[in-house]
């Protein structure tokens, strides 16, 4: 008999984990390259625009928070069910909005989606496969957020209605990902105490504190990083660049997330130290040079610095990850897994906001100048303190 990590049913599973997966980040990077077009119709400021964005990561963050263990009572594929039909009503949001507080509503719903859909696929793929499973909830959002981008820039630049064809197609491809989870197998045997499921429970293991105390500062800056390419990325490509192109802004949110899943993938097999290590250096020295391209003009810098900082992104993550989460017990992870996640979805989140408040008021390569700066000081920090504390933050290598 077939061991079931080997299984036709099992690998289709994985697979349609995957792909909903995918399909759920690439929508959430698809309105990225048309913000700039959504600012010239209706004339609305960098600080509704950063808004807009950081209603989504609160969005997302309160789902996590709320509906994280709610697929442990009512099954895998209801839940995911659930998300899917959510990300369909943001779409239909996205087509019908006609202003700056519509986007806002529809990101938030799709912020609310995304952030239902991950913790349940997440668990759904380790059901599925706990050896690949990891993996795939690792490389598909990198992916996924590379795809939204560049298939919302192709179909704004190539096709008509710019602002509903990318959804509707999103829209599709959703309602064939729920005909196919739908024909997975259920991994999870329902059970009460659906509704004591949805209180918010955190905390941070005794033995994890000092580990996730030496990895936040930069936990914190690739977020950071992470906040500003899918915000205002796009606007500063295009200023550096002197064209009206949406090519440029899907190009470098794609660098960023594509380089980071490659490094991902390279440091799957790496030591956990050296993983945080490469991946606070390679951020720092992309952050550098992004800062220097934005000052200069240069198009060619951004997306050099983008290639630099998404291997940073990817290594930094993993990393942090892994120097986490095994010090926790089995018991454990999930109530650390909120923690961090509060972590990461608030530097995606504030920091984005303030940013939006800078370029109204200074203009956006001072906010830019700044923004890079404090990114900077936290990896510098991070680098230290990762040396000096270097018996916290020791993990297994990988088997």
């Amino acid at each position: 008999m077939s061991s079931p990590r080997t299984t036709p049913s099992t690998t289709g599973a994985l697979l349609t984990h995957g792909l909903t997966l995918l399909v759920f980040f690439a929508a959430s990077s698809a309105p990225t390259p048309l913000y700039r077009v959504y600012q010239q119709i209706w004339h609305f400021s960098a600080t509704w625009l950063t808004a807009v964005f950081a209603m989504y990561a609160i969005a997302l963050l309160a789902a996590l928070l709320t509906g994280a263990r709610l697929s442990d009572h009512l099954g895998r594929r209801p839940v995911i069910g659930m998300a899917i039909a959510l990300e369909l009503l943001s779409m239909l949001l996205f087509i019908i909005a006609g202003s700056a507080p519509a986007l806002l509503l529809a990101r938030a719903v799709q912020g609310a989606a995304t952030g239902l859909a991950a913790s349940t696929l997440g668990a759904a793929l380790m059901d599925t496969d706990p050896r690949r499973g990891p993996d795939l909830n690792s490389i598909a959002p990198l992916v996924g957020l590379a795809a939204g981008a560049l298939g919302s820039t192709a179909l704004a630049q190539l096709a008509p209605a710019p602002l509903s064809l990318v959804y509707a197609v999103m829209g599709l491809l959703l309602i064939l990902c729920a005909v196919l989870t739908w024909r997975t197998p259920e991994t999870v045997v329902r059970r009460p105490g659906v509704l004591a499921s949805l209180r918010p429970r955190v905390s941070v293991p005794p033995s994890a504190r000092a580990a996730l105390l030496a990895v936040s500062p930069l936990n914190i800056a690739l977020w950071m990083l992470g906040a500003f390419y899918l915000s205002l990325m796009p606007t500063l490509i295009a200023q550096a660049s002197h064209s009206s192109s949406l090519w440029l802004g899907g190009a470098s949110v794609a660098l960023l997330t594509l380089t980071g899943a490659a490094a991902v993938w390279l440091a799957m097999k790496r030591h956990a130290l050296h993983a945080l290590l490469a991946g606070a250096t390679l951020l720092a020295a992309g952050t550098a040079c992004i800062r220097w391209a934005a000052v200069h003009g240069s198009t060619t810098g951004l997306l050099t610095g983008s290639v630099l900082a998404g291997a940073g992104f990817g290594s930094a993550f993993l990393g942090s990850l892994r120097t986490v989460l095994p010090l926790a017990a089995p018991h454990e992870r999930s109530h650390l897994m909120g923690v961090f996640y509060i972590e990461s979805y608030l530097s995606f989140s504030a920091p984005a906001i303030a940013l939006g408040f800078v370029v109204q008021h200074e203009g956006l390569i001072a906010a830019v100048n700044l923004y890079s700066a404090t990114i900077l000081v936290l990896t510098t920090a991070a680098i230290g303190w990762i040396v000096l504390q270097r018996r916290h933050v020791r993990a297994p290598s990988p088997g």
